[in-house]
């Protein structure tokens, strides 16, 4: 009998074991819960937000008050009360807010990272690596409060005239909640580069800071740039730190102008939080408009997600 047939038939035997059918049905049903979680989330998030829509309400039976499709893509007013929804001051404060934690968030992590991997020994690796664990357990209305009453009075003594709720205090918070999201799976990606690399380097003559970012950099650019996207989809749905620092105020704003940054602002998932919390009819219009949010916001964070899978697979390196 050939290795071959003899791995088959030991695999086969294992298989077949009481144990490993329970243990294998066990996993399989994880899977598929997990499966029909995410499908059962998409249903809702479609069925709920086409009964905001006038072009979809009739098809699900839906009377009344509805909005259109062009409204709520293109509309810069976002009132309840006068039942204007137009989604992009919510986009553009949700994207402010990502831009600006990205800022903060990006270069420190990887910072961080590198100076894991490649400087900090053995023991400061052990005291560092849980306390980036334990920053990232922090619940984030936590986060959300300590830009009140300790980022915002600082930036006051910079800024005179800043405002208590300003973009700039939240995506500052946003960008410190997030750092241990980019330097973790940063510095993973750079310890799995093979040390025959950076010994290369070294016989070449190279420092430890060329190593670093001439070689184990490049290398694990693919685990770098997930992590970005990942930190950056965590950004976006982030709920609580923005709710409590921005403000709720739907303003129009340009991401990119950093005057933007000083006032109060209302990203999507404030507005979310601000509907539910608020005295809204169920069933009706502004109910509805909770779900056309959802559904936005879990495109753009979809497409995040695609973005970071295709980024992987082109910078993957195999070794």
């Amino acid at each position: 009998m050939s290795t071959d047939d003899l791995t088959q038939d030991l695999t086969r035997r294992t298989e077949n074991a009481p144990q490993e059918l329970l243990t294998r049905s066990f996993f399989f049903l994880c899977a598929v819960l997990s499966i029909v979680t995410t499908v059962s989330i998409i249903v809702l998030l479609t069925t709920e937000a086409a009964k905001f829509f006038t072009i979809t309400a009739p098809l699900m039976g839906v009377e009344g008050s509805t909005a259109s499709v062009v409204d709520f893509l293109t509309g810069t007013e976002w009132v309840i009360n006068n039942e204007q929804f137009g989604v992009l001051p919510l986009v553009s404060a949700t994207l402010a807010i990502t831009i600006g934690s990205a800022v903060v968030s990006l270069p420190l992590g990887v910072a961080t990272a590198i100076y894991l991997s490649e400087y900090a020994t053995p023991r400061a690796r052990s005291v560092l690596k849980p306390a980036l664990e334990v920053l990232a357990g922090v619940p984030t209305v936590v986060y959300g409060f300590f830009a009140v009453v300790y980022i915002t009075p600082a930036l006051k003594t910079i800024i005179p005239g800043l405002g208590t709720f300003n973009m700039l205090s939240a995506s500052i918070v946003v960008g410190i909640m997030i750092i241990p999201m980019v330097a973790s799976i940063s510095e993973d990606a750079m310890s799995a580069v093979p040390d025959s690399l950076r010994q290369a380097g070294y016989g070449m003559g190279a420092t430890k800071f060329d190593v670093s970012v001439g070689i184990v950099v490049p290398a694990s650019l693919s685990g770098i740039f997930s992590s970005f996207i990942l930190a950056l989809s965590r950004a976006i749905g982030e709920t609580m730190a923005v709710t409590v620092a921005a403000g709720s105020q739907a303003n129009l704003l340009n991401p990119l102008n950093p005057a933007a940054y000083l006032e109060g602002a209302l990203p999507m998932t404030a507005a979310m939080v601000n509907l539910l919390t608020g005295d809204i009819t169920g069933g009706g219009v502004a109910y509805r408009s909770l779900f056309a949010i959802g559904l936005t916001l879990f495109v753009i964070t979809l497409v995040m997600n695609v973005i970071s899978d295709l980024v992987a697979q082109r910078y993957r390196e195999e070794y």
